[in-house]
């Protein structure tokens, strides 16, 4: 008989479901829902407004045959890789420099993260002048021809690129100073007794009990710089000659206000794809690693 009694919520756990309730309400109506709509309109000819057709695959194939969405891709992949390296390298330096014994680590750690504070569309606002303005003066004091970097296609990459990573850096700094902090003092204490100096020190002993740290900054990093919109939308807004237009600006701005809500709803489920795939062979990868180590 008292197996058959229905179990009945105490105070405590109907508070929790209440909070739950819309908590997945809300996620649901404004990310599950999108999603979902977003995935059957990359199947029509949506042009954002009126009625629409189905197609059918005809916009994911289309997208192979797009020289405008290949040369995106090309430039997102080539802009995440470039930022994603020296975001960790210098992140890594700078947490191991305020990691040691100086004075003021907690003002300078304040100041270094305070770039993530800001956010992007400002921060890309803010150098779009220094690059338009400033640093051309600056080069032409020296006596050189100073050009904007953001007007050559050849260098407006390289100061989406030095935007991105100022911000970034940041976090990730604060993410690595967190790992260094694990680091028992017994395992340097052993080292030096071995004779591990240098970089032997780092690469042998401090580098692999930090390696979950670095897999996830490696991950986060390489995800949020392939999905790169304010930098671009603020400093170039994909020129010169739509050279530095990343797939995120494509999606935005060709399915918007271009006609092609369908079209580029397909890229935006493919870019979906890309970006899950490209996490889950890092987090794979660098999760063997970690097992090894």
């Amino acid at each position: 008989m008292e197996g058959n009694k229905k179990k009945t919520l105490n105070g405590r756990e109907r508070t929790f479901l209440w909070i739950t309730i819309p908590i997945v309400a809300l996620f649901f109506t404004f990310n599950t829902l999108p999603l979902i709509q977003g995935v059957i309109y990359s199947f029509t000819n949506f042009r954002g407004y009126g009625s629409y057709d189905w197609v059918g695959f005809r916009n994911y194939i289309d997208l192979f045959r797009d020289s405008r969405v290949g040369a995106s891709y090309l430039f997102t992949f080539k802009l995440a890789v470039v930022t994603t390296i020296i975001v960790n390298v210098i992140s890594l330096l700078l947490a191991m420099a305020l990691n040691s014994k100086i004075k003021y680590k907690g003002f300078l750690r304040g100041m270094y993260f305070l770039p993530n504070v800001l956010g992007g569309l400002v921060v890309g606002y803010i150098f779009n002048y220094f690059f338009t303005y400033i640093l051309p003066e600056v080069v032409r004091m020296m006596g050189f021809e100073g050009n904007s970097m953001l007007a050559d296609s050849k260098t407006a990459w390289l100061a989406i690129a030095i935007v991105c990573a100022w911000q970034s850096i940041a976090m990730n700094t604060i993410i690595y100073i967190s790992g260094l902090q694990t680091v028992p003092v017994d395992v340097y204490e052993a080292g030096s007794i071995d004779g591990a100096t240098g970089w032997s020190k780092f690469w042998n002993l401090t580098f692999p009990l930090i390696l979950p740290f670095f897999t996830i900054n490696l991950v986060l990093c390489m995800k949020n710089f392939l999905m790169v919109f304010d930098q671009i939308m603020s400093l170039t807004k994909g020129g010169p000659a739509q050279s530095t237009e990343s797939i995120s600006y494509l999606i935005y701005n060709n399915g918007m206000s271009g006609g092609q809500f369908g079209f580029q709803s397909a890229n935006a489920v493919l870019f979906f794809v890309v970006i899950v795939l490209i996490s889950v062979l890092q987090m794979g990868f660098l999760g063997k690693k970690e097992e090894q180590l």
